[in-house]
């Protein structure tokens, strides 16, 4: 899915914030040489982001980050292949999820996933990528779980939590919390500072982009707009690299 541009006033802002982030969190940024692979070719099946931009990942750990959200259909057809590799990436991989922030239906996804997040229910964002993609199918439109007010937005997700267990004032409570806040604003300067402008992307140490749009997809296969398996095994590679040249 795409999105607007980001300007470039609002990228500078957001890499000279990351950047005061990062020196406080104790980010690294080391200059690591370009990956060699006859496989995988900077500029086709990845590009490098120059300068490299620096994460929060611990000591010895390689980040990879995903952009998505939660109506997009590109991002729900790639989440199997995702959640497959969750569970058997290396240990050495620090996964992070970060929700665009583009526009009124990407805000109301993240403030669900933030607010999910927040109640230790991890397990309903899988249920609400599967729920979000019915519905759309459905409905015709992306925006189904995003009203004409902020209120009726509130109601509908609202609902959507009371009908998998959560109370309604916890639920209350988690979407009007400053944690969520802080997490919404920090979601929005990620996104500026790598220009994010469609999902899935995912960045691999602050420092390579890749994505299904850098994929062909094989003759003879049904054709599909993410979930890949190459690309998985690209990330792996991308990781790999950067573990591997500290």
């Amino acid at each position: 899915m795409r999105a607007k541009p980001v300007s470039k006033v609002n990228r500078v802002l957001a890499v000279a914030a990351a950047l005061l982030l990062a020196s406080v969190c104790g980010a690294h940024a080391a200059n690591v040489p370009l990956p060699v692979s006859s496989r995988w070719k900077a500029g086709v099946n990845y590009k490098v982001i120059s300068p490299a931009l620096p994460t929060n990942a611990p000591p010895g750990k390689v980040q990879v980050m995903e952009f998505f959200y939660l109506a997009c259909p590109f991002c729900h057809a790639l989440e199997p292949h995702m959640l497959a590799w969750r569970k058997t990436k290396p240990s050495y991989i620090q996964f992070v999820r970060v929700p665009v922030m583009w526009a009124p239906l990407q805000v109301a996804d993240a403030r669900l996933f933030y607010t999910l997040e927040a109640l230790g229910r991890d397990d309903l964002v899988e249920t609400a990528f599967n729920t979000l993609h019915q519905m759309e199918k459905q409905a015709g439109t992306e925006a189904v779980m995003v009203g004409s007010t902020p209120a009726r937005t509130f109601a509908l997700q609202e609902a959507f939590a009371v009908q998998h267990g959560v109370s309604a004032a916890a639920f209350a409570n988690a979407y009007n919390s400053f944690d969520v806040h802080v997490e919404l604003g920090r979601a929005r300067q990620l996104g500026q500072m790598y220009e994010i402008t469609g999902t899935p992307t995912i960045i691999v140490d602050g420092r390579y982009r890749t994505g299904p749009s850098f994929f062909r997809f094989r003759q003879g296969r049904a054709p599909r707009a993410s979930g890949d398996n190459r690309m998985i095994e690209l990330i792996d590679f991308l990781a790999k690299w950067v573990h591997d040249h500290p």
